[in-house]
């Protein structure tokens, strides 16, 4: 692995946890999770499994050390492997798509989407957590606003970062193609 790359991923992490931390929790204490956004464009620069291994370990853990959800450590860790390793094959599938906005954005609303659920299957079904809310009602109140939220931070967000790796010449799956 580049000590450049890493260094990247690391920056994507720090301003998801900060993003992440700002965001207060509502529907039974889910929050938004703008760490997605994060790893999701770090998935799209450096689809390799050893970086999505590694800012799939790092958001889940950030994500469940700071979740306001009750039980929602390891919940976090397993719904960001899951939703990590389905964004990548689904980059890699698509990559001659992965430069273009809407398309990215799109994946990046829908891999949201698969965190979320994920996340409230095995909070709720696994370790039988009761915020007094339905599951139903959750993906409805919680899951549905993050996607859009999740969406237009990624709007925002990623011509931003894909600037600046072409300006500084890292090597990465969009300066290559």
């Amino acid at each position: 692995m580049n000590t450049k790359n890493l260094v990247l991923m690391a920056l994507l992490v720090g301003v998801g946890a900060a993003l992440y931390l700002m965001i207060p929790g509502f529907s039974g204490g889910i929050k938004p999770d703008f760490m997605l956004t994060m790893m999701f464009i770090g998935i799209i620069l450096f689809p390799k499994a050893s970086h999505v291994f590694l800012l799939a370990l790092t958001t889940g853990v950030i994500s469940g050390l700071f979740s306001t959800f009750p039980a929602g450590f390891i919940p976090n860790v397993v719904d960001k492997f899951v939703t990590a390793f389905v964004f990548f094959a689904v980059v890699v599938a698509l990559k001659q798509f992965t430069s273009k906005l809407p398309i990215v954005i799109i994946l990046a609303g829908l891999g949201t989407f698969l965190s979320g659920v994920t996340f409230l299957s095995i909070a709720i079904f696994v370790f039988r957590v009761d915020v007094g809310i339905p599951f139903s009602g959750l993906v409805l109140g919680a899951v549905l606003p993050a996607v859009a939220m999740n969406a237009i931070a990624f709007f925002f967000i990623f011509p931003i970062v894909t600037k600046l790796v072409k300006r500084s010449k890292f090597e990465t799956a969009l300066t290559s193609s």
